[in-house]
């Protein structure tokens, strides 16, 4: 091993150690430092036009991008699981993409299933440039390692379907078939997705209409499960402004087939950031605008020194919407390097179905 790689390796272990502190810097720039200046980083701006499957890929010019995907699943006996796979890049400094060790981008990873009386949860990390992370076009895969969201025989760029779900943990594992038959979401204007009155944004689309079916194993024990996922591909520089502390995502899946999308920005004065997404059965959209969404927390749960709202009521008069959001598991904590709650929901009222709630921030 050369010098330089010595030097880049202990370079990568100290911005991981860095991640894991929480530093307070970071903190006061919003979950994750995402509210920090993003200077000589891309910037999103409105008007994009996405092409696929180029934009299924990496966007190194840009400071952070995900690949998300959540699962609403049942088992055999209608009992209610879920599962969580996401692949993050972060750029730590911008700037042309270096090779090999010198690679400015780290990749991280997580994992996650869900049940009534238990949560797991996974993480891991790459250095960019060395093979162990990334993602490939043709064929289609993200990768970490082992966990791979890998595009199988049929692939088609304009639905990101057939794919192959995995991941694997010391406790846990699962493999998931996800299959669709309707077109990719642009969220917010045209896949443009505001996250403040200023430039915060992010270019956003989905997949809501996946329909899953694979195992998973906790504990050695499989049980074969079937269900709804919802992938979401999100890349931004600043996402956050300097006073947003964080964010409340759903992402649900009503009876009737159509799809919502709602997030809760929070700002230090309180005046919350609100956006929406009314996606019908047939793929279709419309934007809600935010006098018409209501986000209101019910119960709190108490976990470590945090207070987190677990049960929301949404409303929204041009929807004729008033639905009680509750938890699978209240206590669906990931404790990675920045932690956050994320799990499964059910909801009722005017409307039923199943979902999706991350939360951030707290």
């Amino acid at each position: 091993m050369s010098a330089e790689q010595k030097i880049s390796r202990r370079a990568f272990a100290g911005a991981l150690a860095l991640l894991g502190a929480r530093p307070r810097a970071a903190l006061a720039q919003g979950f994750a430092g995402l509210g920090a200046d993003a200077e000589n980083f891309a910037k999103v701006t409105p008007g994009k036009v996405f092409t696929f499957p180029a934009d299924h890929g990496p966007h190194p010019d840009f400071r952070i991008e995900w690949w998300y995907v959540t699962a609403n699943l049942v088992d055999a006996s209608g009992a209610a699981h879920g599962a969580q796979w996401t692949l993050f890049r972060q750029a730590l400094a911008p700037g042309p993409r270096e090779e090999g060790w010198a690679s400015q981008h780290i990749w991280m990873a997580h994992a996650a299933v869900t049940r009534a009386d238990t949560h797991r949860f996974a993480e891991t990390y790459a250095r960019g440039g060395v093979g162990q992370a990334g993602v490939e076009l043709k064929p289609f895969q993200a990768f970490i390692d082992s966990w791979a969201m890998r595009g199988l025989e049929g692939f088609d760029d304009s639905t990101v379907s057939p794919l192959e779900l995995t991941a694997s943990a010391r406790d846990f594992s699962y493999a998931l078939k996800l299959e669709a038959d309707r077109p990719l979401v642009l969220q917010g204007d045209g896949g443009y997705s505001r996250k403040s009155e200023r430039e915060q944004a992010s270019y956003y689309y989905s997949q809501p209409f996946f329909k899953a079916r694979g195992r998973l194993i906790i504990d050695e024990r499989p049980v074969d499960v079937t269900g709804l996922a919802w992938m979401d591909r999100e890349w931004s520089s600043q996402p956050l402004a300097a006073d947003q502390s964080g964010w409340d995502w759903l992402a649900l899946h009503f009876d009737s087939g159509a799809k919502l999308m709602l997030y809760r920005m929070r700002q230090t004065d309180g005046n919350n950031y609100v956006s929406g997404n009314w996606i019908l059965p047939d793929g279709t959209t419309r934007r809600l605008p935010p006098d018409d969404i209501g986000m209101k927390p019910t119960s709190m749960v108490e976990i470590g020194e945090r207070k987190l709202p677990v049960r929301w009521y949404i409303t929204s008069a041009s929807l004729k919407l008033a639905i009680q959001c509750a938890p699978l598991n209240a206590r669906a904590w990931n404790g990675t390097a920045f932690a956050y709650w994320e799990g499964p929901i059910h909801f009722g009222g005017t409307h039923t179905g199943v979902g999706y709630l991350e939360m951030t921030g707290y």
